[in-house]
């Protein structure tokens, strides 16, 4: 069917019949951003001449990388056999760290796209968005894209898609979302296929917050979809969990920009402003309802995400500590796997210790804090979280090394992951080599076609968080992709590796380490340091050691001055006698100086660029 491009004005209420909620799932750099471009042009929400690339991705991070970090959300007219639909789309991110950005939308929404490259075929993020999308009961559309490519497989790879899901390789959509090919199609067969929001329009209002994100002059927007009752404008609504009540400010539709309507009623997505300006406030995953009469049930379905990495951030400048907790509470509404903690660190002062859900989701919160709010800051080495369990039967949740409790250790256990490994088949070897050299056990693996193998292996999260990503793909030549997920914690042969300056432990260069790996960590950081730290009038030893044994050394030298150079010619003994008394002050001065190591050193040592790899990655979001 032709579409429908006229902005005619909506009813303030619109059957729910007549809505379609779905969203798009794909792996990194598969096409949902352009995808969903076309969708807008398509329904006529966005002028030509207004059009950008990536037109729903808002932040100057996601621009430059090419990557989706926030879900957005865009109401689309569509028509259908003459009768016109409303279309709620979902754009979502591909990153395994941004999975919990996707299980909320998801929960929004009746179906979903799931958008293949058909040059690529299916990757691990396109299992794990499938699997989810599945728990969710959702309907799939199977769709491939690039079609228009000279490497594009379509006739391979929708045999492969359609073997995953149980359909028939004539049901999978081919799709061009760059030059706009078979788009239409795909909006029909949503109308088509997805079932509409059921809902009860006379039940007490219940809205669930799927996401919410600050702004500087109207305060906290806060997303929306109605799932009973109607929302109204100047209503006021409470919070189910926090109990908090407000006044409705401004209620509405983003149509792709904000727009302002009558209310929301069952099925609809919208956003609600109340001009609140405490960021704790709008909890994601709530339930929102009307103060009067409202629901006593709040809505399910929704789990909070758990950090996996912790990480301490402190400002360069001490006194942007608060500027810093400032920063990190707006963030936190935009960003619902944020956890943070203030803690102290001798040698950096007062900071947090934050809790991310991988390397690039702390890269991202890094550089957001930096260019955002003009922030200096210094990160510590990443770290994940260990149980502790103490002879005397005590235990103790660590979630930094400088937490690690002294004394006789029964058992540690650390988390670990279920890997998905997708690769060409010539790479199993390579690939096993790696992950038995990481602590993996393998659990099983399928061959999807001939040439495409999907491995699973359970492993260390701690093996993962560094630089294993970029192993991978160096020993697979860009080839394989991998997904994880937590699958608990397992005992392991756990030590902490302290870095000693003059004999002073320096808290934030010490580290968790399994057993066999302390010692190429203690020489690493030693070496390092020697480097960065600046010589002094007398010798620095920097050792590292686990407990009481030193297991490596390194040696600043100290500076000498000439003490000769007013000796010529004469007796030998006078050079002696200066050279002894030159020793003596060394020995005294030795006793009462301190190292001062200078914050570049903490920032060259500590950032996760130089710590092999871990830190840098493509423009697409990869390592």
């Amino acid at each position: 069917m032709p579409a429908i491009t006229t902005n005619a004005p909506e009813p303030s209420r619109t059957d729910p019949a007549l809505i379609r909620n779905f969203c798009i799932i794909a792996h990194i750099d598969h096409g949902k951003s352009t995808l969903a471009d076309r969708m807008l042009q398509l329904t006529g929400v966005v002028e030509q001449r207004q059009m950008r690339a990536q037109y729903l991705d808002r932040m100057d991070i996601e621009r430059e990388r090419g990557i989706t970090i926030k879900s957005q959300a865009v109401r689309m007219p569509w028509a259908a056999d003459g009768v016109a639909h409303v279309l709620n789309m979902i754009d979502t991110p591909g990153h395994v760290d941004f999975t919990y950005e996707v299980s909320r939308s998801l929960a929004a929404c009746e179906g979903c796209i799931l958008l293949v490259d058909a040059a690529q075929g299916i990757e691990a993020q396109t299992l794990a968005n499938l699997y989810l999308a599945m728990e969710h009961d959702l309907t799939i559309i199977p769709v491939l894209n690039k079609i228009d490519l000279p490497a594009a497989q379509p006739d391979k790879f929708a045999a492969e898609l359609a073997s995953l899901i149980g359909c028939d390789p004539g049901d999978v959509l081919r799709v061009s979302a760059k030059t706009g090919e078979g788009v239409e199609r795909v909006l029909d067969e949503v109308i088509r296929q997805v079932p509409p929001p059921e809902g009860d329009a006379d039940a007490p209002a219940r809205a669930m917050i799927f996401d919410s994100v600050y702004d500087a002059y109207r305060g906290v927007v806060t997303y929306v979809k109605v799932v009973d009752g109607t929302l109204g404008q100047r209503e006021r609504i409470a919070m189910m969990s926090t109990g908090a009540t407000h006044e409705l400010l401004e209620i509405g539709v983003n149509s792709p920009e904000m727009t302002p309507a009558d209310g929301l009623s069952v099925g609809e997505v919208g956003y609600l402003i109340t001009g609140v300006k405490d960021v704790r406030q709008s909890k994601v995953g709530d339930t929102v309802t009307t103060q009067r009469s409202g629901a006593t049930e709040p809505l399910g379905g929704y789990k909070d995400p758990k950090p996996m990495v912790f990480s301490g951030l402190y400002p360069i400048d001490g006194s942007d500590y608060p500027a810093l907790r400032d920063a990190l509470d707006k963030l936190q509404l935009n960003d619902a796997a944020l956890v943070y903690e203030p803690e102290t660190s001798a040698a950096l002062g007062f900071g947090f210790r934050v809790g991310f859900l991988g390397l690039l989701h702390l890269e991202v919160i890094r550089e957001r804090l930096e260019r955002e709010f003009g922030l200096g800051l210094i990160a510590t080495a990443p770290n994940v979280v260990y149980q502790v369990t103490m002879e005397d039967g005590t235990e103790h949740t660590v979630t930094n090394p400088s937490e690690f409790p002294s004394g006789k250790v029964a058992e540690v256990r650390e988390p670990v992951v279920r890997a998905t490994l997708l690769a060409p088949s010539e790479y199993v070897g390579a690939i096993m080599e790696l992950c038995q050299s990481r602590r993996g056990s393998l659990q099983g693996m399928d061959y999807l076609s001939e040439d495409r193998v999907e491995l699973r292996y359970t492993l260390p999260l701690a093996e993962i968080v560094f630089d294993f990503f970029d192993a991978l793909k160096s020993k697979t030549r860009g080839y394989a992709s991998l997904d994880y997920e937590p699958t608990g914690d397992q005992a392991a042969a756990l030590v902490k590796v302290d870095i000693l300056l003059h004999g002073d432990r320096v808290d934030a260069f010490s580290a968790i380490v399994h057993k066999d790996k302390a010692y190429s960590y203690g020489v690493k950081m030693a070496s390092r340091l020697r480097e960065l730290i600046p010589r002094q009038q007398f010798e620095v030893p920097i050792q590292a050691a686990i407990g009481s044994r030193v297991i490596a050394r390194e040696t600043v030298r100290a500076m000498r001055k000439d003490v000769l150079s007013k000796c010529y010619g004469g007796d030998i003994s006078r050079k002696r006698k200066l050279l002894e008394k030159q020793k003596e002050g060394k020995k005294r001065m030795k006793m009462v100086g301190r190292v001062e190591v200078p914050q570049e050193a903490f920032i060259a040592a500590l950032s996760s660029d130089a710590d092999g790899g871990d830190g840098k990655r493509d423009g697409k979001g990869r390592k």
